[in-house]
């Protein structure tokens, strides 16, 4: 009898085991789909005319790199001006203070002259912070996907161009609601570009939704594909093998 109940035993698991085996291996190759990471509008701050486009639609661009440059004569003019009343309240404080040394001016007077000096640097500061604004910089490494604006062009809080993160990319995938739970964070897959990319890359799981589309009876999953030298366009289709 406590054969036999092994018996049932070991033979209930392992119809348990074959079960999720069957289930794991029945998972078929998932169409998906090659998105930027990132997708940044670009506009400026400030509203002025555009005076220098320095990148093309499709070039790679850094962080920081310099991509629109605004006509920012008045913003120079008051950079150097605040500059120059700097360096004029320095000559004056200098001035003042062999004076002081030989009790020629009161200390109230030497406190005016060094706060001039405080308050000009503090207006060159401001001045240098609104020319800064006249100069656009990537805010990411990408690629322009699109440039809608030109030299001579009026811009402002509207976007003028569009740059994309490419690196890494996500892979986006729709799975049927049937196979929710086989699916889990940190898992790795095997990513099938479409022709005439080709080839096969790794990705990672990294988001698995816990919301089921009721409607079409599905849920997303998003993996992390690496595209360090930005071989691989964004908006191709794909297929996901698990």
């Amino acid at each position: 009898m406590v054969k036999s109940g092994w018996k049932k035993y070991l033979l209930l698991v392992g119809c348990s085991f074959w079960a999720v085996s069957a289930s794991a291996a029945g998972l078929p190759a998932l169409e998906g789909l090659l998105e930027p990471n990132e997708l940044v509008e670009v506009s400026s701050q400030v509203p002025g005319i555009i005076e220098q486009l320095t990148v093309e639609r499709g070039d790679l661009v850094k962080k920081g790199e310099v991509v629109a440059r605004l006509k920012s004569g008045v913003e120079e003019a008051a950079v150097n001006l605040a500059g120059a009343r700097v360096e004029f309240a320095q000559r004056k404080a200098q001035r003042n203070e062999k004076l002081y040394k030989r009790q020629l001016i009161s200390i109230d007077k030497k406190d005016e002259i060094e706060t001039e000096i405080q308050l000009a640097q503090l207006e060159l500061a401001q001045a240098e912070e609104r020319l800064k604004l006249r100069t656009i910089e990537s805010t990411i490494d990408g690629v322009v996907v699109a440039r809608t604006g030109a030299a001579g062009e009026y811009v402002g809080a509207e976007s003028f161009m569009t740059i994309a993160s490419i690196n890494p990319l996500n892979v986006e995938v729709i799975v049927p609601v049937a196979f929710f739970g086989m699916i889990k964070k940190g898992q790795v897959a095997k990513i099938l570009p479409e022709e005439p990319v080709g080839g096969h890359y790794r990705a990672k799981v990294v988001i698995v939704d816990h919301v089921i589309d009721a409607a079409s009876g599905t849920f997303g999953v998003r993996l992390e594909l690496p595209n360090p030298k930005s071989a691989l366009p964004a908006g191709l289709k794909c297929q996901v093998v698990f």
